[in-house]
């Protein structure tokens, strides 16, 4: 009976359907922040009639082009960390798995692009371009002054976030079910995401601060 529950997990749906259907929320989400927020700040409205304003459409055009490849990058390099994880813990999980936790554990982000949203169709309604790239919701960057602090430190500022610590939650989730699956047993599992991807997490943002000019 626990397995048949276990089936019917989200992490075994259609990773094509999941995938499409994740694509096409972030460019609508992205749509709505360019068109009704970033669109109308005072900054691109002085743009807009001047050359830079089409390079800035250029830009925003070639955002929502990217968003399944940077996807598909992002997944399948979280998901080999954590199939080494596991290969490394003797645990029979396969990258494909791997790869469909890391994208399930994706949706996540969704909230806090909601949220941002929303405060500045709503609370901050004229905002201006750096207030809007350094907002982040729950985040480490709330506690600081955006416009005191290094640009190296902006990212992982933001990026340190409670949302960040419900998808390691999701991954540790994930991982549990494909274990579940093989071995019976799944008491390894934190440790697979905690020395697979929260250690190269830490090390890229440590990266990133030192290599940023």
């Amino acid at each position: 009976m626990q397995n048949d529950i276990e089936s019917s997990s989200v992490f075994d749906s259609d990773k094509r359907l999941i995938f499409i259907v994740l694509c096409l929320i972030s460019v609508l989400l992205l749509y709505v922040k360019k068109s009704f927020i970033e669109n109308e700040t005072a900054a691109f409205e002085f743009l807009q009639d001047r050359p830079e304003g089409a390079i800035l459409q250029l830009i925003s055009t070639l955002q929502f082009l990217s968003i399944p490849f940077i996807y598909l990058w992002k997944f399948t390099v979280i998901g080999f960390v954590l199939w080494v994880g596991c290969f490394l813990f003797g645990y029979r999980i396969t990258f494909t798995q791997c790869w469909s936790v890391v994208m399930v554990a994706e949706f996540i982000f969704i909230i806090p692009e909601l949220l941002k949203i929303s405060w500045f169709l709503f609370i901050n309604t004229d905002p201006t371009i750096p207030e809007i790239r350094a907002f982040y919701p729950f985040s480490l960057m709330n506690f600081f002054d955006h416009e005191s602090i290094g640009n190296q430190y902006a990212y992982p500022l933001r990026a340190l976030s409670i949302f960040e610590i419900f998808y390691v939650l999701i991954l540790v989730r994930g991982v549990n079910h494909f274990a579940f699956k093989v071995h019976k047993q799944n008491k390894a599992t934190w440790w697979i995401v905690s020395s697979s991807y929260i250690i190269v997490f830490f090390l890229w943002l440590i990266f990133y601060m030192i290599v940023y000019k």
